[in-house]
């Protein structure tokens, strides 16, 4: 990873929407050296959900869930030790260490997540090993809470390649409440991050999606990579079946006029999707009931 700090992308994207200053103030403190025996190390310990964002044995973008009993994640001075690997089926099983990752964890019941970027230091059968370069909190806008209920371990049922969209994945994003979203930068490293709505919010349109963006933190983590490195990937999770759609293509930010039909945040931006390859049928082994929405999410318009 380079220097810490907002990169071009980052910084672009903030003059854009008018916020460099309020971005400014946010990173000082958000971008600081990582300190990992704190707060974060405990909601770590705490958590049973995560997503990483890396890329497979090809160089392709995904991002995927991490699923294990609370204590999994252990976090600890600038190290994060990882105690389980994407499963068997998934697309990024099999990680190869050396190269930067994104891993966000999240609670759903109390609308708490922490993202944690750096270096994928050491793999292995028992494991991942991160060396952190940031890790900071988010704000609990658009998380639907819910309680996870972990049914049986993960594993591949029929996992399914596609290049384009067939009629259950379009049934599933249109259902869908959440989706996560991987990015990379192509020297400040990769991100995961979460996004979340009212469902339909995510709209599939000529065999692309596309979705509004919400007014939010102002530091364009996510945008930022991609007004620099348009790679992006998604991951879908049916959370009363557990079944998982991992999406990887690229994606771009385009800037709308406030309020058009759409622009449901009324931020004037929304991100169009192109899909290049798709990994279908994962069971994750989990479910909830009915969430209850987030206060945040804004009418579809």
């Amino acid at each position: 990873m380079a220097d810490k700090g907002f990169h071009e992308g980052e910084l672009a994207v903030q003059r854009r929407a008018g916020v460099a200053a309020q971005a400014e103030r946010l990173g000082t403190a958000m971008l600081a050296t990582p300190d990992l025996n704190g707060g974060i190390s405990r909601f770590l310990a705490d958590r049973d959900f995560a997503v990483i964002t890396a890329r497979d044995a090809d160089g392709r973008l995904w991002i995927s869930p991490l699923l294990a009993s609370a204590g999994f994640l252990d976090a600890r001075d600038r190290t994060l030790r990882i105690h389980t690997t994407p499963r068997r089926g998934d697309p990024l099983q099999g990680l190869a260490p050396g190269q930067p990752v994104g891993v966000l964890a999240i609670e759903f019941a109390t609308r708490r997540r922490v993202r944690v970027n750096g270096t994928l230091a050491r793999t292995g059968a028992d494991g991942l090993e991160l060396a952190v370069e940031q890790a900071f909190g988010n704000c609990p806008k658009y998380i639907q809470r819910r309680h996870l209920e972990h049914i049986e371990r993960a594993v591949a049922g029929h996992v399914e390649r596609y290049d384009h969209l067939v009629a259950e994945h379009t049934a599933l994003i249109a259902r869908a409440d959440t989706f996560f979203l991987g990015t990379v930068h192509p020297t400040h490293g990769a991100d995961a991050s979460h996004r979340g709505g009212t469902p339909g919010f995510v709209r599939v349109e000529g065999g692309q999606l596309w979705w509004p963006d919400y007014p939010g933190n102002n530091m364009f983590n996510s945008f930022g990579n991609l007004a620099s490195d348009k790679t992006a990937a998604l991951l879908f999770v049916d959370f009363e079946t557990g079944v998982s759609l991992h999406l990887s293509g690229t994606a771009t930010v385009e800037w709308t006029a406030a309020g058009i039909a759409g622009d449901d945040g009324g931020a004037g931006r929304r991100v169009r999707f192109a899909i290049e390859s798709i990994a279908s049928g994962l069971r994750l082994g989990i479910r909830s009931e009915a969430p209850h929405p987030s206060p945040h999410n804004p009418p579809m318009t």
